[in-house]
């Protein structure tokens, strides 16, 4: 079987993939050549040598950015819940020779809550806006990351930013109505035919969840890509007043962790 008929197999495909030999993926994706042209604005806000690290790419797809990190020296975990993406990616590694530097898991995003392994970075493009539960996900994710994370959603046009206040008056929620004051749109019911398409936030919106999860953002490579690391002071934040909530929502014995934490039983 030639190349090209693996490919036709393989098919419907979402990634455009360069093949070692020439051959792509997707040459007539709808996107363009996506998301290579993507990568070309990103690639160089990512370290070139990422030897030692360790990274994990949340939505892998066909395995464009895991294949892109591999190549600067990264060991990859690959997750993602399409089955059919995940043998994409698969075939793919073999076909660069970096089989032996990714593992692909079929997981979602909310499983990562149940593993003890961090990462020097966390890959988290395209799915944010596909989550039911966002901010219970960036949670997750933000305590995996040891260094950064490549952070990627569809938001509301425009970058508007304020300085968040620290409280907000009971009789001053006019504030609410800020053009610049964070928020997320809800779609109730699909956005582009797609019915999972649930949330839409704004730029300071995304500025702001990075912030409250442990994050601070330091630049964007391109419009809705943002850069984020994690800020060790703000991360302390998360054996507060939100942890057991936390633990909860993930199905672990919050009140035995907080217990441990914090030296005190819950009342």
């Amino acid at each position: 079987m030639t190349i090209k008929e693996e490919i036709k197999l393989l098919e419907p495909w979402f990634h455009n993939i360069h093949l070692p030999d020439g051959n792509e993926t997707a040459p007539n994706h709808f996107l363009g050549d996506f998301p290579f042209f993507k990568w070309e604005k990103i690639k160089k806000s990512v370290p070139e040598d990422l030897s030692g690290w360790r990274v994990l790419d949340i939505g892998c797809n066909a395995g464009f950015y895991s294949i892109e990190l591999a190549k600067r020296g990264a060991q990859v975990t690959a997750i993602d819940m399409d089955r059919h993406y995940l043998k994409q990616a698969q075939w793919v590694a073999g076909k660069f020779g970096l089989s032996h530097k990714i593992t692909f898991r079929y997981m979602q995003v909310y499983d990562l809550a149940h593993i003890d392994e961090e990462f020097d970075l966390v890959w988290f493009m395209g799915v944010f806006y596909h989550l039911r539960y966002p901010l219970l996900a960036l949670d997750i994710v933000a305590q995996k990351v040891r260094k950064m994370m490549i952070f990627q959603t569809l938001s509301i046009p425009g970058m508007e930013e304020m300085e968040v206040p620290a409280d907000i008056g009971f009789h001053d929620r006019k504030i609410l109505k800020s053009k610049a004051f964070p928020y997320m749109a809800f779609i109730e019911n699909r956005m582009a035919g797609d019915p999972t398409n649930w949330w839409v936030p704004s730029h300071q919106c995304i500025l702001s969840l990075l912030s409250s999860c442990g994050m601070t953002v330091t630049n964007m490579p391109e419009d809705e890509t943002y850069i984020a690391v994690k800020d060790e002071n703000r991360a302390a934040d998360y054996i507060t007043w939100n942890y057991s909530e936390y633990l909860s929502a993930t199905g672990k014995d919050w009140q035995n962790e907080v217990e441990k934490k914090t030296g005190k039983v819950p009342e």
